[in-house]
């Protein structure tokens, strides 16, 4: 897999920009190098450059690393650059590819992660590394999105932190905010792109007696005079320190999460919810900047707006820009249009928060006092019509909420009247819609008699494009004419959409790259996760595709809610023949008790066991999907009827897959992805007991788990003492073993296996290997363990059940919750936790995701799959030994 410069070479005319061209010679290092560059080009990114193969593999990643293990960045695989573009900082002439701003954001060193070469991880998708850098440290993952592994044209991957010693578990993208300047010469953005200011020092040019000028900008810099000189090494001009601005370039905007109500109580204010663009408005020395709510800069496109605001000190707001049709009222399709066609001087700022005056942070005062002085400074400017002051009001939500329904408008913003202004999104700001509205990325359009007819969109769902749904009205013959354009600019030979439900091929339906984003409004969505009744209300250019997701809506807390006899505030959290929505599920019967309590004194109800669910939902994904899994359902809670179910019934969800095991005529359930878990939960299902296959192959094993259940009178730290030992004779044997606690009284110790090439491993061989292991530690210590299931003879002893490793068999999946009082959870453990004083029962459906969040446990599983073949044969020394 040698590195290939011919690509980047064809891309860059040599002549006119002044980036390297890879002939430079490079000094040669122990140790591989990294680079991360900040790119202002058509959009802000950052580009990751890691050195493999004497070049450096290049991804970009459009929104920036983050330190959250939670935020998955796309990276966009690009070509692979020359070494000497570590030392690259400067400007791209415009019109030259990749025209714009290049800075030095990070550099230092990379390591690979696991068994395998760099180059075997990179063909497989699944890229671990280590980053020893200057602002990024610990260890990442690059996992390339599941409808890019097939040899497709888009070779996109999810760029993850790992959990570890330099991660944070919010708010991961401050790193970037809080370094904004160069590592290499410590200068800004605006700073490189005048050309001025410190050069920086070099990190990959360190050849001989000539330093290497690291500035490559095709007007000036000595990089300049070197080529004009044929060469020649000419005097560097003195640096020229440049004034730094105190106010930030840009402010990441604070967002809203989403409720079904809006709060009701004391401390909250409320705002009308405009349809618009969100904008923030920089003014400085009457030069005025808008950018829109990832920092793209839009001012030209709302010029009327930039001339009125040229007036007001120096400042930075956060507002919206809208249309306003003949009431008053914000129209997001008149914005659209009046985008389209250039006739921007009629629309108007909405400004509702003041962030900065003069050098002056005002983010850490309460909202009211931000709001008085935004009032203030926008009546000093005096009235103009393209500047105004968002009022908002103080009486409760479900009022301002009803009033806003009433006008037809979109919704209400509610916002806690003390709290600083944080960017991300935060439970601080919350927004409430009149009708349902949806950012979705458009897939495919319909015809019908060689007409267009309608669009098929969809969102995107972990590493899934999934398809939501069809919209069909909203399209007069303005708008399609506008529209068609663009999307057969789009056109595509193969369906972008991935998972089941996606619409199946057809004359009628015409394929589209997944890159242009609409603005709908819907009546809701289906159990099925599709949008029912959509229509379309336009194209949305200020959020990349790629940032498209199902919203999730977070809930009021009880005291908001009001009641339902009373419409005050109360404790009951739905209305009678009330349903929640989880992750695109409709949950019914949503107040349901399915355990009396978690240890707290309050109800596990469904939509609690579903939220639960969407919390760790992408960890426990992992170790159920691909593999048939068995559920025990408790439609009336744990204290009634119960029923273990494996095979599909009438009804199924379409969110489940549903397979075909040989020897069972019957399909069987699968679980594949999130939203999966939320429609278990509806059908009552508690438990979820996988198979122990390898995904997507039910006939090979890919684990073992090893069922550690004490009978009466063992107590728990001997479970603990005998958990720890199978895992240290796991170890002799060549296997790596994890831990996690059964949601009962035992405990699992379970080993991932290596699928072998040619000959598959079969079942037998497995559960005679578990049950060979567990033989030789009930013979040397007969007293605490037994390997028969007989009850009469479990009393002061250990059994040591290795049926789980049998054709199909299951074991509770890590996470799972139990059908048993408490709510408990089979937790995963790091073997440090695996110790005297661990109690299980304090892992519940209420406690696990904070506690997962903080964890580190099974974080290297993927990596620790070992070779049973090779355990065999060690155990079969051992045993001759004896």
């Amino acid at each position: 897999m040698a590195g290939n410069l011919s690509n980047y070479r064809a891309k860059r005319d040599f002549k006119k920009t002044g980036e390297p061209s890879g002939e430079a010679e490079v000094k040669p290092s122990n140790r591989r190098r990294f680079v991360i560059q900040k790119h202002d080009a058509t959009r802000l990114h950052y580009d990751l450059r890691l050195e493999l193969d004497g070049v450096f593999k290049s991804w970009a990643v459009t929104k920036g690393p983050s330190l959250d293990p939670h935020d998955k960045r796309l990276a966009v695989e690009v070509e692979d650059h020359p070494l000497d573009y570590g030392d690259f900082e400067g400007t791209i002439p415009k019109g030259q590819y990749g025209g714009g701003t290049v800075m030095l954001w990070d550099r230092g060193y990379w390591e690979p992660e696991g068994k395998r070469t760099p180059e075997e991880a990179l063909a497989k998708g699944d890229f671990k590394f280590t980053l020893e850098g200057q602002r990024l440290r610990g260890s990442f993952v690059l996992v390339r999105m599941r409808h890019d592994r097939d040899g497709g044209k888009r070779t996109n991957w999810l760029l993850i932190k790992h959990r570890d010693d330099f991660s944070v578990e919010e708010n991961g993208a401050s790193v970037l905010d809080e370094n904004d300047t160069s590592v290499a010469s410590g200068r800004t953005m605006a700073a490189i792109a005048s050309g001025k200011g410190k050069k920086p020092k070099p990190f990959m040019l360190q050849n001989g007696d000539v330093e290497a000028d690291a500035v490559w900008n095709s007007n000036e810099g000595v990089a300049a005079e070197k080529r004009k000189a044929g060469g020649e090494n000419k005097k560097k001009p003195a640096a020229v320190k440049q004034p730094k601005s105190a106010t930030p370039d840009f402010i990441p905007p604070q967002l809203c999460e989403t409720l079904a109500r809006p709060p009701n109580a004391d401390g909250w204010i409320h705002e009308i919810k405009f349809d618009g663009y969100r904008i923030q408005m920089r003014v400085e020395n009457g030069e005025v900047i808008l950018k829109t709510r990832k920092g793209l800069d839009w001012t030209a496109k709302f010029l009327a707006i930039a001339k009125s605001a040229s007036a007001l000190p120096d400042v930075i707001i956060d507002g919206e820009v809208c249309a306003l049709d003949e009431s008053g009222a914000p129209d997001f399709a008149a914005l659209q249009a009046a985008l389209s066609e250039g006739k921007t001087d009629d629309l108007v700022y909405f400004a509702f928060d003041l962030l900065f005056v003069g050098e002056e942070d005002l983010r850490e005062l309460p909202l009211k006092e931000r709001k008085d002085r935004l009032t203030t400074l926008l009546s000093d400017a005096g009235e103009d019509p393209h500047l105004r002051f968002v009022e908002h009001f103080e009486t409760g939500g479900d009022a301002v909420l009803r009033s806003a329904c009433r006008l037809s408008l979109e919704g209400i913003v509610s916002k806690q009247s003390d709290a600083p202004y944080q960017s991300g999104r935060t439970e601080t700001w919350a927004k409430s819609k009149c009708r349902a509205g949806h950012e979705v990325v458009i897939g495919a359009y319909a015809k019908a008699n060689g007409k267009f007819r309608s669009l098929l969109v969809g969102v995107n769902r972990g590493d899934h494009f999934v398809y939501v749904g069809r919209v069909g009205t909203g399209y007069g013959a303005k708008t399609v004419e506008t529209l068609l354009p663009k999307l057969q600019d789009m056109e595509t030979s193969k369906s972008p959409f991935t998972g089941i439900g996606a619409p199946k091929k057809s004359s009628e339906i015409v394929w589209l790259k997944p890159e242009l984003v609409a603005e709908i409004e819907f009546a809701g969505w289906t159990a099925d996760g599709q949008v029912r009744q959509a229509a379309f209300k336009g194209l949305r250019e200020d959020k990349p595709a790629a940032e498209v997701e199902a919203d999730k809506p977070a809930s009021p807390s009880k005291d908001d809610v009001p009641d339902p006899e009373t419409d005050q505030p109360g404790t009951k959290r739905f209305r009678k023949g009330g349903k929640a929505e989880v992750m695109g599920v409709m949950i019914t019967s949503p107040d349901k008790p399915l355990w009396p309590d978690a240890g707290d004194g309050e109800p596990v109800t469904k939509v609690d066991l579903a939220r639960y669910h969407e919390a760790v939902g992408s960890w426990l994904i992992e170790h159920i999907k691909g593999r048939p899994c068995s559920i025990i359902r408790t439609p009336d809670g744990i204290a009634g009827e119960q029923f273990f179910q494996r095979h599909a019934m009438p009804g199924t969800s379409s969110l489940l897959e549903l397979v075909t095991v040989f020897g069972d005529k019957k399909p069987y359930l699968q679980i594949d992805r999130i939203e999966g878990l939320a429609a278990i939960v509806q059908i009552g299902g508690v438990e979820l007991h996988p198979w122990n296959c390898e995904p997507g192959q039910p006939e090979v094993p890919g684990r073992l788990v090893f069922d550690l259940d004490p009978g009466p009178y063992v107590e728990f730290s001997t479970v603990i003492e005998a958990a720890r030992e199978i895992r240290d004779r796991l170890e002799e044997l060549g296997l790596v073993s994890f831990c996690k606690t059964t949601g009962g009284k035992g405990l699992h110790v379970v080993t991932p296996l290596a699928v072998p090439k040619g000959k598959k491993l079969d079942w037998d061989i497995a559960k005679g290997f578990a049950h060979d292991v567990c033989e030789q530690m009930a013979r040397d210590n007969p007293d605490l363990y037994l390997i028969k299931m007989a009850k009469s003879q479990r009393q002061g002893r250990i059994f040591l059940d290795y049926l789980r490793n049998a054709r199909m068999a299951t074991a509770v999946a890590p996470l799972s919750p139990r059908a048993r009082p408490g709510a408990t959870v089979s937790m995963p453990l790091t073997w440090t936790q695996v110790k005297a004083g661990l109690d299980p029962k304090r892992f519940t459906v209420r406690t696990v995701p904070a506690l997962l969040a903080k964890s580190s446990a099974w974080q290297d599983y993927c990596d620790s799959q070992r070779s049973l073949e090779q355990a065999i044969k060690r155990l079969g020394k051992s045993k001759r030994a004896v």
